[in-house]
């Protein structure tokens, strides 16, 4: 049957995934990676254009820089997975009619484990 390749397991994966994907590659290492080394790093699954294109994406809305020393044409993730997490998180508060019932709705839905690193977070408690 045509059409049933690894093209169309990725045509269905939204932008936001495959953003996601990229930035984990970059998150894994210490170093600015080439969009062919991205590619090698989620099992060539992506064609090299389609993870160029994310990167250029990423670039665009400031979450990647293009490492303008040493290797042309490398990145690297502006911020780390948690400092992009608590923006997407105060991103979302600052949306919201009424930030507090929203901190409530998120706080019940916390594992025990998470509800403990918080309370120690804030200093009402032990971790």
């Amino acid at each position: 049957m045509a059409g049933t390749g690894s093209r169309d397991r990725t045509e269905r994966r939204s932008a936001g995934e495959l953003e996601s994907e990229v930035l984990a590659a970059l998150w894994a290492t210490e170093r600015p990676l080439t969009p062919a080394e991205i590619q090698a790093e989620l099992d060539g699954g992506l064609a090299y254009n389609t993870v160029h294109t994310i990167l250029k994406r990423l670039y665009d809305k400031g979450l990647v820089l293009r490492d303008a020393d040493g290797r042309r044409g490398a990145y690297r993730p502006v911020k780390n997975a948690a400092e992009l997490t608590a923006e997407a998180m105060h991103e979302a508060l600052d949306r919201g009619p009424d930030p507090i019932a929203a901190l409530q709705q998120f706080v019940s839905g916390l594992s025990a484990e998470e509800e403990r690193a918080l309370r120690h977070l804030l200093g009402g408690g032990t971790a």
